[in-house]
């Protein structure tokens, strides 16, 4: 797993730039399977003593590896700076993505490591999975010319969708099935044997996810140019100790990337909290179904890779800060429509029937512009983060992005917590989600490399 070498024609060009969006199509599943659709909830309904401890122990699990990536991901980003190559850097942390993915099939119901091989696997997956990211995401300046990071990033972050999607369908027509008929979504029994009862299907959600990473991350590894090394690598920890410290310094001084690490850190915090909180609220003010809100997931998931691939044009056209921007804007406009629409009334103003099914409809109309937008603005950032540094302080910069997301993580859930308690109203309550966008876009205007 060593670098490539040199891409020498336009073929091994698109090879090389297709095989790193192949590392978004890879990642994808786990957080679409583990983090979201399928273990996450089997952890929180069968594996933990209840659902509050379930949710809680999840969320320590969650919490702490972001802990360690907002702690290491700037100092490693400085080192991978000094050094050059990426892709060892992957490469080991890809051990602890697998590995991890892995033992989440060990976390059986009624057994007495269940609960720890799930809470120590979904750790170690987050580390690794996060981590690789970030290496991966460094790579981008050097396999294209600046004006097509757009196009790069946003096809990359497209194809991303399409695999949750696909191993999505995956898991719910062919392995994960119901305890109490023995069916898969689509009334098949689970392949390979996969028993119902002990939710073998909903646990094979781990080596599932780490067997796709496994075949769809090997283009990279040997079609992608990495970042060429660097000859003085002595020292590495100190070096990239040294950097990241002079970086910090000057930030005040460098204005737009210190502007844009601000802004996105709100406008990040924001689609996290409306992606958290999403279900919870569509479920208690809409009275939504569960399978109405996988639907609702899935509209969400088919809207980001078709808004993901229109950003990527209009990112090229217009630059990453106008296609943020207006996606924060739209963002902000879509948690409107949501709060403003119950069972009883629409658009704040609009009486509705008791069995009316217009709340619905437009629950899954902003719920697509959530998922067009968010894919979109995700895409964008990470060219607009590139515009910011020079090429040979990439990985830094993506290490101090991945610390600013993580530091401030807890601010949408405590305010959307704190809120709610306050009115009583799960519709007043979501309203702080709509301030860290407004903030964010707000940032934006003091961010000058577009």
């Amino acid at each position: 797993m060593s670098s490539s070498p040199a891409i020498s024609s336009p073929a091994h060009h698109r090879a090389g730039q297709f095989s790193w969006m192949l590392f978004d199509f890879a990642a994808q599943p786990f957080h679409t399977l583990i983090l979201t659709f399928i273990f996450a909830p089997y952890f929180a309904a069968y594996l933990s003593p209840n659902a509050v401890d379930g949710q809680a122990m999840w969320g320590y699990a969650i919490g702490i590896g972001g802990f360690v990536i907002a702690i290491l991901a700037p100092i490693l980003g400085a080192m991978s700076d000094t050094t050059g190559p990426r892709k060892p850097y992957i490469a080991f942390f890809s051990i602890f993505a697998v590995l991890g993915s892995v033992l989440m099939y060990f976390a059986a119901p009624g057994t007495e490591n269940g609960v720890l091989f799930a809470v120590v696997g979904v750790f170690l997956a987050i580390i690794g999975f996060e981590f690789a990211t970030i290496f991966n995401n460094a790579m981008m300046p050097n396999l294209v010319k600046d004006e097509d990071l757009g196009l790069l990033s946003g096809f990359g972050w497209a194809l991303g969708y399409v695999g949750g999607i696909l191993t999505l369908i995956i898991m719910l027509t062919m392995m994960s099935a119901s305890a109490e008929t023995g069916k898969t979504l689509i009334g098949l029994d689970p392949i390979f044997g996969l028993d119902p009862t002990l939710h073998e299907g909903d646990r094979a959600s781990g080596p599932f996810t780490a067997l796709w990473y496994l075949i769809f991350i090997i283009p990279l590894f040997l079609f992608t140019p990495d970042t060429p090394k660097i000859e003085r690598t002595k020292n590495a920890v100190q070096q990239g100790l040294r950097k990241l410290v002079t970086t910090l310094k000057s930030l005040p001084q460098r204005k737009s990337y210190f502007a844009y690490l601000l802004s996105s850190m709100f406008y990040r915090d924001g689609l996290n909290g409306l992606y958290a909180f999403g279900g919870i609220y569509a479920g208690g003010v809409l009275g939504l179904s569960i399978i109405q809100i996988g639907v609702f997931g899935i509209i969400a998931a088919l809207a980001g890779a078709i808004g993901a691939t229109i950003g990527a044009f209009a990112d090229r056209n217009f630059g990453p800060k106008a296609v943020v921007t207006i996606c924060c804007i739209l963002l902000i406009l879509a948690c409107l429509i949501v709060v403003s629409t119950t069972q009883q009334y629409a658009l704040f103003v609009i009486p509705l029937e008791a069995e009316s099914t217009l709340p619905l409809i437009i629950f899954y109309i902003a719920g697509a512009i959530i998922g067009a937008a968010g894919g979109s603005v995700q895409a964008a950032s990470r060219t607009l983060l590139v515009r910011q540094v020079p090429k040979e302080e990439v990985a830094e910069a993506f290490g101090l992005f991945a610390l600013t997301g993580r530091a401030t993580s807890f601010i949408a859930p405590l305010s959307v917590g704190l809120m709610t308690s306050w009115s009583q109203s799960q519709q007043i309550g979501i309203t702080p989600i709509i301030v860290l966008f407004a903030l964010g876009a707000f940032g934006l205007l003091f961010v000058t490399k577009k």
